[in-house]
């Protein structure tokens, strides 16, 4: 160290003067720094520079992944699946520096990293990557895809019903340690089942068994299907459950903890909340847990080497998506057991066409008990038709059948009784005034209709007139709307049997259980409460016309799993239970549920509708929206050359005051529908050709909305 005073040496060179250096650091700090979300000047990375992402817009016309540059601070975190900002929407003249800039940031997943784009212009960079968390998989894009295409939707759309939204607490959250697979269970129940400790062994030994499962009646199915998943994670393979409501949610849910114990399962339900939900969705993804059970949403859990996927209740509407491109939670397993060769499973109480289509095709084996098991789990099945109720003094004068009367004051002294009452508001079909055949258009077999009266008969799907209408099946020419026996109230019941509490489950308040005690519980159909203990003691199923009477194909297959489902709850017929259905008794889905044979309902009504062409055995679309827009579609769509176009005819007002559901026309505008039909094998083509024609009508600025819809589940 040397003093102020002493001269410097030679050849030393003189530190530079302090303002000196404070210019010169003002200097450096100015030099252009690459910015965030535009990257201008940053460079690129040096290995596979160019990033595929999938944006979130969900527009049919931009259904095609983007490349984009990979700044080189964000090679590292930019990883395939991850979740990622962009700039979307910068024209091709707001070029700076060979890079594309300007746009609005939207979110969007990276697919892969590429050595070079197919696109030949300047690319813009990406704006930044959300969070390194992988959250889509190329097992789960692969499956979004092909909903997308089934479905006539965007890969975007789907994957936004996939991919749940991000928390980030929940991400810096590690998952705990995944845990050894579980011993192979024991049968259990499903020894009353004839191939039930076969399924399961295939199961726990890493086969692969597809089954459709007609359950037995009583409170055994959720521990059955919690045997399955357990006989799955033995093979160490993970399963997927997916169940109609949160209410069947928590009964698996309860029968996986007690088969499994703590941790060996995820619960993905909306009760649970965004943050938790997405934590247990993120220890599925990352392998810590190997089981899932879930409502509709759950479909899509990213189970790592998935070995069974389950179903229960198919039939339940909520296992239909409401958002775009409205799959079916059916569909979406069936997709996913096809393409990742895994075990399926389809059960419930009742039987719906499409599970008896997959037995009759051979694409899965029937599980089903002997007659002898069925007998003893079911309860005894009574009915009470036209006839009965106009013979019936207390009837006419209380509005309860003496049958029914009695079968309550008798199940009242050991439990509660169960009594459903359908939901107001059905618009009654037409069928023949005799023999109650439904009247069916003789061009297209559509259901026909009468709105100004039965000189006005039209077909509600070709639109089609029928004057001179007459059964097939009997010769008679008068029609009647499909309405039997009086509409009866949950007050007349209570005001039968004043001194019992009366109990009511419906939409605004759904009853999970009912204690064992005596009580007249009152519900609308599917919000039935379990009984505890044994189970109901009797059940009553009034005002059967108003299920049977829907203007709707499915409307018996729809009644008998209403049926079944509230007969199940109820004591088998060696412990006295008992159900009295009020609907008349010659109809197939009442003989049906007197024989407990919803498996032969379903096949009969499965070659009835291959023989009038009618789903599942046909595939059918609708396409709905104001006259000129539906004509300018049906125009440009390039349909496959076997497409039978029926209608368009007018869609029915919505009454004022009823609350809107997705599809139905805004207030006030007059829609109208027409419905696309294909024979097997050209469902594919008849979804590409609509996936087309509505990109194209986007891409050309349509404004009239137009709504396209592949397997509507309601048709008429």
């Amino acid at each position: 160290m040397r003093s102020e005073q002493e001269e410097p040496e030679a050849g030393a060179v003189e530190p530079p003067e302090q303002l000196a250096l404070i210019r010169e650091t003002v200097r450096t700090a100015n030099v252009p720094r690459a910015k965030p979300r535009t990257w201008r000047g940053a460079a690129l990375a040096k290995e596979l520079p160019v990033a595929r992402i999938v944006v979130n817009k969900g527009v049919l016309h931009l259904d095609q992944f983007f490349d984009y540059a990979v700044p080189e601070e964000l090679d590292e975190a930019a990883r395939p699946g991850v979740r990622v900002r962009v700039r979307f929407g910068a024209g091709a003249h707001q070029v700076r520096g060979g890079r594309r800039e300007g746009g609005r940031l939207i979110d969007g997943f990276l697919v892969e990293r590429c050595a070079e784009s197919d696109y030949a212009g300047p690319l813009a960079a990406l704006a930044d990557v959300v969070s390194p968390e992988p959250v889509l998989s190329p097992e789960l894009l692969g499956l979004a895809r092909a909903v997308a295409d089934r479905y006539a939707g965007s890969l975007a759309d789907v994957l936004q019903l996939a991919v749940p939204p991000r928390s980030a607490r929940a991400e810096r959250r590690p998952s705990p340690e995944p845990l050894p697979p579980p011993p192979a269970p024991e049968a259990g129940s499903w020894s009353r089942y004839e191939q039930g400790e076969a399924f399961l062994a295939a199961l726990a030994q890493g086969a692969s068994p597809r089954a459709v499962w007609n359950a037995l009646p009583g409170p055994h199915w959720a521990e059955e299907l919690a045997r399955a998943v357990a006989a799955a994670l033995a093979s160490g393979r993970g399963a997927l459950v997916v169940v109609p409501d949160g209410r069947a949610a928590a009964r698996v849910d309860a029968a996986l903890t007690t088969a499994l114990g703590e941790g060996r399962h995820a619960l993905l339900t909306a009760e649970a909340g965004p943050e938790r939900r997405y934590a247990q969705w993120l220890a599925v993804r990352r392998g810590a847990v190997r089981a899932v059970v879930g409502t509709r949403a759950a479909m899509f859990a990213p189970v790592k080497d998935l070995g069974l996927v389950a179903i229960w209740d198919d039939g339940d509407g909520s296992h239909s998506e409401q958002h775009a491109p409205l799959p079916h939670a059916r569909e979406v397993l069936l997709l996913r057991a096809a393409q990742e060769g895994c075990g399926f499973l389809l059960g419930a109480t009742g039987c719906t066409v499409e599970a008896a289509q997959l037995v009759q095709t051979g694409w899965a084996r029937p599980l089903l008990a002997p007659r002898q098991e069925v007998r003893a789990a079911a309860p005894l099945v009574r009915t009470v038709g036209d006839n009965e109720l106009a013979r019936d003094e207390a009837a006419r004068a209380a509005r309860l059948p003496t049958l029914a009367w009695q079968a309550v004051r008798e199940g009242l002294k050991t439990g509660p009784v169960l009594v459903q009452v359908p939901r107001r508001g059905y618009v009654p079909r037409l069928a023949c005034e005799l023999c109650r055949t439904p009247a069916r258009c003789r061009h297209c077999s559509g259901p026909l209709e009468a709105p100004g009266g039965q000189d006005s008969l039209r077909c509600g799907w070709c639109g089609r007139g029928a004057p001179d209408w007459h059964c097939l099946t009997c010769g008679a020419p008068r029609l009647r709307a499909q309405v039997v026996g009086a509409r009866r109230t949950a007050e007349e019941l209570g005001r039968a049997f004043p001194a019992v509490p009366v109990r009511t489950s419906g939409r605004d308040h759904i009853l999970d259980t009912v204690p064992d005690r005596p009580a007249l519980v009152v519900s609308t159909p599917g919000a039935e409460p379990v009984a505890e203990g044994a189970g109901y003691a009797a059940a009553l199923l009034l005002d059967g016309w108003a299920m049977l009477g829907r203007p709707d194909l499915r409307a018996g297959e729809e009644a008998l799993r209403r049926w079944i489902d509230a007969a199940a709850l109820v004591r088998g017929q060696d412990d006295g239970g008992l159900v009295v259905v009020v609907a008349e008794p010659t109809l197939r889905p009442v003989q049906a549920l007197v024989r407990w044979d919803p498996v032969g309902h379903a096949q009969r009504e499965l070659a009835e509708r291959a023989e009038l062409g009618f789903p599942p055995v046909s595939r059918m679309a609708s396409v709905t929206g104001r006259a000129e827009a539906v004509a300018a579609f049906l125009t440009a769509a390039e349909l496959p050359g076997d497409a039978e176009v029926l209608g368009p005819v007018p869609l029915p007002p919505r009454p004022p005051g009823a609350p809107r559901r997705t599809g139905d026309p805004p207030p006030g505008e007059e829609w109208e529908r027409a419905l696309l039909r294909v024979p097997p094998g050209s469902g594919a083509a008849l979804a590409a050709a609509l996936k087309a024609a509505q990109a194209g009508r986007l891409a050309r600025g349509g404004d009239d909305p137009v709504r396209v819809r592949v397997d509507p589940p309601d048709i008429g």
